[in-house]
């Protein structure tokens, strides 16, 4: 796992796992609330690049310094934040994990030595390199879901199109 700063001193730590096999495990321990340490866990095939993670996380710790989450905690708010959309429910199934997802991206904030080793314990799968997103990322997916259209993308990446999303979300 490869750590980030994001805000307020605050940082996060990414991990890329691929051929995870345990994923509906990993499921249902967030979802009994059972899950140590806890972690965010995306559908990695959603994420071009760690600019849009790392965009989504710096919100996540404003609204929580501010107070402000909309999710119950800071690692769902990452996930919230991350899909664009201002539905919780549908925003986490669709940018988060499901029972058969094989491709991971693991985000824990303000990790230490011992949590990053207990994240990447936590995950039965492969742990990639962060540059392999761009290359295994699902493009059709990710244009479908954000709705980005070829023309803004002959002025604009991938990634910028959707941190713009994630910033705007709010303001729409």
């Amino acid at each position: 796992m490869k750590s980030f700063p994001v805000a307020g001193g605050r940082s996060v730590s990414l991990g890329l796992f691929s051929d995870v096999s345990n994923s509906w495990e990993l499921l249902e321990l967030m979802q009994s609330g059972k899950l140590e340490p806890e972690v965010a866990f995306l559908n990695a095939s959603l994420v071009p690049d760690v600019f849009p993670v790392l965009a989504a996380a710096h919100k996540a710790v404003v609204s929580q310094g501010r107070e402000s989450l909309t999710t119950r905690t800071l690692h769902s708010e990452l996930v919230y934040n991350y899909s664009g959309s201002k539905h919780i429910t549908e925003s986490l199934k669709r940018c988060g994990i499901s029972d058969d997802t094989s491709y991971i991206l693991a985000a824990r904030f303000d990790a230490s030595n011992e949590e990053i080793k207990a994240v990447e314990k936590l995950i039965c799968g492969t742990e990639i390199d962060l540059a392999e997103l761009e290359t295994r990322a699902n493009q059709p997916q990710i244009l479908k879901h954000y709705k980005i259209t070829t023309q803004e993308l002959s002025i604009s990446t991938l990634p910028d199109a959707i941190v713009c999303r994630i910033a705007a979300r709010d303001a729409l």
